[in-house]
């Protein structure tokens, strides 16, 4: 088999990457409950600004919502908080658009990629806004299922 094949080389990613997610999914479980980070963890919009920082940092939103399912799994994290979290992952998913505008353009995105950039952003955004008042709303109708 040859290695430089480019299905083997993404098959193998995506089995890396799988396996490294539902590691890191059970370190977060296994974490418990942090007194020290309850100040954060139970205000949804820490953990909204939170999420929105450390997605940007880590340029994934599905490493972000592997944590916060693991937290939401261990008990560590409410309902409404994970809620606000997914939503500030959204936004800074948003964040890849812009750093790849960036190494593109040479300098801030011009052209179509900042108005792709500035939509994404924009949309996604939007969403949020519409949708964090209703956060605890939500939660009492996620928590029935």
């Amino acid at each position: 088999m040859e290695f430089n094949n480019p299905v083997f080389q993404t098959i193998l990613g995506l089995v890396i990457f799988y396996i490294g997610l539902k590691m890191f999914s059970g370190g977060m479980k296994s974490m418990g409950h942090i007194e020290q980070l309850d100040w954060f963890l139970g205000n949804p919009y820490w953990m909204f600004l939170g999420s929105i920082v450390f997605t940007i940092l880590w340029q994934s939103s599905s490493l972000t919502t592997t944590a916060i399912i693991g937290l939401v799994a261990s008990g560590a994290l409410p309902l409404p908080s994970a809620i606000a979290a997914i939503l500030g992952a959204n936004i800074g998913t948003t964040g890849t658009i812009w750093i790849a505008g960036i190494l593109v353009s040479d300098g801030m995105p011009t052209g179509i990629t900042r108005q792709v950039a500035f939509i994404h952003t924009g949309v996604n955004t939007l969403m949020a806004i519409a949708l964090l008042p209703f956060i605890q709303p939500m939660a009492r109708f996620i928590s029935k299922f």
